[in-house]
């Protein structure tokens, strides 16, 4: 199987308005930057369940990405996190936004098979630049 590798686009550090900034072969995203996965979980009765911060960015993101229609098969995901300070882990940040992207990008979390993480900082327009294409076998 073989993927185009991708690297930052123009679009993936000089984009602020939340929303999709493209959508045909690539769909090209910014969205805010989810709650922390150490807030995802949360104990209810002594149940585990999403936390509510999380079930709303999941939402938050599905409005802002209506029009976007899922890619049907494999999918890799370049995103860039633009923390608003020098705190968070970049992996904390992942398991909320990719499962936010669920229904937006992919039907499923099992089409993503290649994920490029990069956290920046950006303390006036923090943000999650989101670049998906379809991968072709």
């Amino acid at each position: 199987m073989t993927t185009k590798t991708k690297v930052k686009t123009e679009t993936n550090t000089k984009t602020y308005e939340f929303g999709v900034h493209a959508a045909d072969a690539e769909i090209v995203l910014c969205v805010p930057v989810p709650p922390s996965a150490n807030r995802y979980w949360r104990n209810f009765n002594g149940k585990t369940v999403v936390s509510q911060d999380a079930r709303d960015y999941k939402d938050l993101v599905r409005a802002l990405c209506f029009q976007v229609n899922p890619f049907h098969g494999d999918v890799a995901v370049s995103l860039t996190v633009y923390r608003a300070r020098k705190a968070g882990d970049l992996d904390n940040y992942l398991k909320v936004l990719l499962d936010a992207l669920k229904g937006v990008l992919y039907f499923d979390d099992s089409a993503v098979t290649e994920i490029q993480a990069y956290r920046e900082d950006d303390k006036e327009n923090p943000r999650v630049m989101v670049t998906a294409w379809e991968v072709k076998n």
